[in-house]
């Protein structure tokens, strides 16, 4: 499963979803961890742009799914708030696998400038990526399964160098994590357009895309009101692999859908 879970602000249906559906792999953006406050709940400031925060969602979702190892992939460490108090909190990415499934390799790395340590930074801010190999015992094959959260431009998803540079940096830490003959998925909130330069780079990587290739329509809940309905993506090397492939809109867990594969 990949989810861009909002910085939790939908944490208590979220968190009842991800018990029930209890995904093998989750591959979670959009997480807050806080380990200086014990709050539940701190407020982003960024001009206008005011959202409320689970200030510790990382450990929330850690706690709803104790049978998984949890990894949290900051990006940056900036401020949150508490009232007119500042509260140091870092933001990122994570990624739970269940302990059945053997982790036999990993890579971490930035898709787009490197950790930012002294605030969350200047408009495109820092993107990390996280990958996984595992072992399914099952099947008696390994799995390689990348995550990133694409950078956020304040004039929209159109192509820039930028983010053409993100997808080379994402694929080259896909290829990093995987071995010839893997299962390779690839998988996130990429914040472009169907016809993006972003997705062609992976293609041309012998990636394809389950959410385009499959005739969904959007990405996106009724919590998201402006336009474009695409962000979140999910490509294989395999499409022979694929079992079952969904994008959840029933419930509505934050203001991306869930995109669940089975393989």
């Amino acid at each position: 499963m990949s989810l861009n879970g909002w910085g939790g602000k939908l944490h208590e249906v979220l968190l009842a979803y991800l018990q029930t559906a209890t995904p093998d792999i989750l591959c979670l953006q959009e997480v807050v961890h806080t380990p200086a406050s014990e709050q539940d709940w701190l407020t982003y400031r960024d001009g206008d742009h005011v959202l409320p925060q689970r200030a510790n969602f990382f450990r929330d979702v850690a706690q709803a799914l104790p049978a998984h190892t949890a990894t949290f992939c900051p990006a940056a460490q900036g401020v949150l708030w508490d009232g007119d108090r500042s509260v140091p909190s870092q933001w990122g990415l994570a990624t739970f696998v269940h302990k059945s499934l053997p982790i036999i390799g990993q890579a971490q790395g930035f898709v787009h400038k490197e950790y930012s340590h002294n605030g969350y930074g200047d408009h495109p801010r820092s993107r990390s990526a996280h990958g996984v190999r595992v072992y399914d015992e099952t099947a008696g094959r390994a799995v390689g399964v990348t995550h990133m959260h694409g950078l956020r431009d304040l004039r929209g998803k159109m192509d820039t160098p930028e983010r053409a540079t993100q997808a080379r940096r994402l694929l080259a830490l896909s290829d990093q994590v995987t071995e010839p003959g893997d299962v390779t998925v690839v998988c996130g909130d990429f914040n472009v357009e169907p016809d993006s330069e972003s997705l062609a780079i992976l293609g041309q990587g012998g990636l394809t895309d389950l959410v385009t290739t499959r005739g969904f329509t959007t990405t996106r809940t009724s919590h998201y009101q402006k336009p474009g309905r695409f962000a979140d993506y999910m490509l294989v090397n395999e499409t022979n692999a694929v079992t079952g492939f969904d994008v959840i809109h029933d419930p509505e867990v934050s203001d991306h859908c869930p995109l669940v594969l089975t393989l």
